[in-house]
């Protein structure tokens, strides 16, 4: 299979199945489909995105080589909200390495206050900073406190995940500065 034309050919759940059982736990076909990603026309990296996000959840360990570009392009303005949702997608589903998780939670934080993020992307920013919040008890408060802010105004959606955020927090070991 020809990755490229693959996702030239069509934009569907079932392309994006057929690519992600195609590259299964492959090194090297994963490394065409996230240099497509990274590089790729405009159309072709927003197509990428779907199967990436898939690949990693069967197989997480893929993702390892490439956390540094992936967090380089999540900073860039020009990409379509596409690749932001899926790239937030893969993050909750995956080990962050301890040298970029401050990044992580960063990016988390500015996408769930901006008014502009699109909900599902702050539904999975949510759950990201929700699985650091074990490791960094000192974000719990900022994270509640910015639920609180939003709650008025905020979907149902936004309230669901929320709300697990927040019972999972609660749930977690006092730190010893509590």
């Amino acid at each position: 299979m020809d990755i490229l034309e693959g996702l030239k050919k069509e934009h569907s759940k079932k392309q994006t199945d057929r690519i992600v059982r195609y590259i299964g736990a492959d090194k090297k076909r994963f490394a065409m489909l996230i240099e497509l990603f990274f590089k790729g026309e405009y159309r072709i990296t927003q197509r990428a995105a779907w199967p990436l996000s898939y690949c990693v959840r069967a197989h997480p360990e893929l993702i390892q080589p490439y956390f540094k570009p992936l967090l380089d392009n999540l900073g860039r303005k020009d990409i379509h909200i596409a690749v932001v949702r899926n790239t937030v997608r893969l993050l909750q589903d995956v080990a962050i390495p301890k040298k970029h998780q401050g990044r992580v939670m960063s990016i988390c934080f500015d996408l769930i206050q901006s008014p502009e993020t699109p909900i599902a992307v702050k539904a999975f920013s949510l759950t990201i900073l929700s699985h650091l919040a074990a490791d960094y008890p000192d974000i719990r408060g900022e994270l509640k406190l910015i639920i609180e802010e939003q709650w008025e105004h905020s979907t149902p959606a936004f309230r669901s995940r929320a709300k697990k955020v927040l019972k999972a927090m609660e749930s977690l070991p006092q730190s010893s500065q509590d």
